[in-house]
């Protein structure tokens, strides 16, 4: 954004100097020292004019507030004033301008072998110089002075020392750092990572060295460079085992979340690409909860259907190379959410059981494991909470610093995943409250109060319905009484209608039984739904006649709207008005349903 604010707030200078901040933590001989010193970009500190930064013995670094340049450029500068403190150049000298000056030289040269950001264009000089200590380049400052092509390093400027020497000021927590112990650890770890990412291993379990499989550096990348499945990547452990996966019927690869296990067959034969695009699919499966939310569903089509919609998102987010096999794509359905995915699969479930995921034909990659009751109790709850916390922690530090693009539809999700699911009875709530809009009451002169008769001359108001607000006020009940409902499912479901339709105004709801045969039972008051019914039926399993009678009753409003109470094993229905539907958590319609569903828990 050029010349204005970002969605942060933060002017071009100041998002480059922060994207700077960034890159620098992932720099591991320095990252020691960033912890400990005190980068500051602020007006009121003592900055060098016109130029780029001050270090001070302290460990504090001012920045130039409105200096502008690259991140390349930023990283250069405060890379500088750090080798300062972990080079241990804040010393007393007789000369201290030609002290700093050495020091400056020496951070130059070894910036430039180092390959570390970009110098400015004024402090591009060559640094070429014989002397191989600061020591010893000090000493030729002071015998034939400072040559002119040499007095460009300097972060305050030409001729400008950018070293204070302050006194020693307390620290409250961790004590003094010692700077120079920050930085050997640092060169330790860089060495070390050069020498490990040189030869390509890592430790094991029991210490041995080991070559790195492509999908462990997969797995690796998604921890330091992919912030949205980073935590979960690292959370997660990868089993490479072709014998354990031949014996679980792995052809590519499948998630156990409940292990917090992720197999990938090394017969599959992935590049490094590939992997990465195979574990962040079977990490988003985990992450946005596909293997508690398929409520009743096929769970082999759920899985395939949310395989569609994920893989989708990683092709457009250019994550990893897509797979030869096992990888379910088709672009027209983009934009659909998973639910709605496999309800046009419901249509012709015979053929889509014929399809192949990550794990092989008709296998699902999400182990199903104890099944989805076991995420709704006990330790469920708490990793389906830890997996929605990483994947939402995720997003955030992921859009925080840019680190690439994300479909609107997954970011939509997760977010929509990290707040608490609302309970039945209150999205119930809100369905009444869309089809019964509170009643406007009128003030009345019409009759008075018999306590007024002492002065019948004044008119005294009072609030009163208006005319025919209460007309064609009403909906319909349908309960399934079949042998196959629970009672306290039916005294449940009733006890929240009876409660909604007083507190809208309901006076009166037409219900009706039905298992094979309907049994109508008129117009009851609110108040009585739920304490004097009683149930008849309870035959096979036919709700059509019950809403065939309320769409053709002569006394129930053509607008009026259907609730219907059922356990799911019902035949499709056949619905003209609108409706929706009440039914235990974890069952599912054999239909497509066009009203709206309440899960009761």
């Amino acid at each position: 954004m050029m010349g204005g604010k970002d969605k942060k707030g933060w002017d071009p200078a100041t998002k480059a100097f922060m994207e700077a901040l960034r890159l620098l933590e992932d720099v591991p001989m320095l990252s020691g020292l960033m912890r400990h010193a005190h980068v500051m970009r602020n007006r009121s500190m003592p900055y060098p004019p016109g130029k780029w930064a001050l270090g001070t013995s302290n460990g504090d670094i001012f920045i130039h507030p409105t200096r502008r340049a690259e991140p390349t450029e930023w990283v250069y500068i405060i890379a500088h004033c750090l080798l300062h403190l972990g080079f241990d150049h804040f010393r007393e000298h007789e000369h201290f301008n030609l002290w700093n000056a050495a020091c400056d030289c020496f951070i130059a040269r070894f910036l430039f072998h180092l390959k570390l950001g970009k110098p400015p264009v004024e402090m591009a000089g060559a640094v070429s110089f014989a002397a191989g200590s600061e020591e010893a380049l000090y000493r030729e400052f002071a015998a034939q002075g400072v040559p002119s092509e040499l007095q460009v390093f300097s972060t305050a400027g030409a001729g400008h020392n950018d070293l204070i020497l302050e006194p020693a000021k307390k620290r409250y927590f961790g004590g003094d750092p010692d700077w120079q112990k920050l930085f050997s650890r640092g060169l330790c770890m860089a060495v070390s990572q050069v020498i490990s990412d040189a030869a390509n291993v890592y430790d094991d379990d029991q210490g041995d060295e080991k070559e790195l499989t492509k999908a462990q550096k997969a797995r690796r990348w998604f921890i330091s460079s992919y912030p949205l499945l980073g935590s979960l990547s690292a959370d997660f452990r990868l089993i490479e085992d072709p014998v354990l996966c031949v014996r679980m019927r792995v052809s590519v690869a499948a998630v156990n979340a409940e292990l917090k296990e992720i197999y990938v067959n090394p017969a599959a034969a992935l590049d490094e690409a590939q992997c990465r695009f195979v574990l962040a699919h079977e990490l988003l499966h985990v992450g946005l909860n596909h293997h508690s939310r398929s409520e009743g569903r096929d769970f082999f089509l759920w899985n395939v259907a949310c395989d569609f919609v994920i893989n989708g998102w990683l092709v457009e987010m250019n994550v990893g190379d897509m797979p030869d096999r096992g990888t379910l794509y088709d672009p027209e359905l983009k934009g659909l959410s998973a639910e709605a995915v496999y309800d046009r699969m419901a249509t012709d479930m015979r053929r889509f059981r014929k399809l192949t995921t990550l794990r092989g034909v008709g296998l699902g990659d999400m182990l199903e494991g104890a099944g989805s009751a076991w995420w709704r109790r006990g330790d469920g709850m708490t990793l389906d909470e830890f997996y929605r916390r990483c994947l939402g922690q995720g997003l955030v530090y992921h859009q925080t610093h840019e680190r690439g693009y994300l479909p609107a539809g997954l970011v939509e999700e997760i977010r929509a995943l990290s707040q608490p699911p609302i309970p039945w009875d209150v999205e119930l709530a809100r369905w009444f409250d869309v089809h019964f809009l509170p009643v406007e009451k009128v003030r009345s002169y019409a009759r008075q109060s018999r306590r007024q008769s002492s002065t019948p001359d004044i008119p005294r108001p009072r609030w009163t319905l208006m005319h025919g607000a209460m007309a064609g006020r009403t909906f319909g009940v349908i309960l399934d009484t079949s042998g196959s409902m629970d009672r306290n499912l039916l005294a449940k479901a009733l006890g929240a209608i009876s409660g909604y339709s007083i507190s809208r105004d309901v006076p009166r709801v037409r219900v009706v039984f039905c298992d094979a045969v309907a049994y109508d039972q008129g117009y009851m008051a609110p108040e009585d739904i739920a304490e004097s019914v009683k149930i008849r039926g309870r035959g096979g399993t036919v709700l059509q006649p019950a809403v065939t009678l309320l769409e053709n009753a002569a006394d129930f409003p053509k607008d009026g709207p259907i609730l219907i109470i059922t356990d799911g094993y019902c035949d499709p229905l056949r619905i003209r008005r609108e409706h929706a539907f009440v039914i235990p958590r974890g069952r599912r319609l054999p239909f497509a349903p066009r009203g709206k569903v309440f899960y009761m828990d």
